[in-house]
């Protein structure tokens, strides 16, 4: 009964098949990181900029969907420094104080999100993002 099992053995599934979409699983992965790179700005000043920023300019040629995905990860990353300036400003008359949470946790949910949307093989436009590059 070995034998027969040894005599047949099934081919290894091809790694970076296109799905139906037309989207390799490498392509949805490198989009993923590129959403989820921004969370190093976590721990790095800056480095929620220079995560999707880094991942968008190396990838952006090989693949059409992370181009896509990484201008978007990197915009939304820009508007949420913006935001965190104007919290920072505003920390004079106390209102920052409030604000500076809510956009963090805003731009944490919405990013593992878009992480998640782009591991799918789905477009994610973030909310309320002003889109510089374009």
């Amino acid at each position: 009964m070995s034998e027969e099992n040894n005599a047949n053995p099934a081919p290894p599934p091809a790694p970076t098949a296109p799905d139906a979409g037309g989207l390799s699983p490498e392509a949805k992965q490198w989009a993923m990181f590129a959403h989820l790179s921004a969370l190093i700005g976590f721990l790095i000043p800056l480095g929620s900029i220079l995560g999707p920023l880094i991942v968008w300019q190396i990838k952006k040629a090989e693949f059409p969907f992370v181009d896509d995905q990484g201008k978007e990860a990197l915009n939304f990353q820009i508007t949420v420094a913006i935001a965190v300036i104007v919290c920072i400003v505003l920390m004079f008359v106390l209102i920052g104080m409030l604000l500076l949470p809510v956009v963090g946790i805003a731009a944490l949910v919405f990013t593992i999100i878009g992480g998640i949307k782009a591991n799918n093989g789905e477009t994610y436009r973030y909310p309320m993002t002003i889109r510089l590059i374009k």
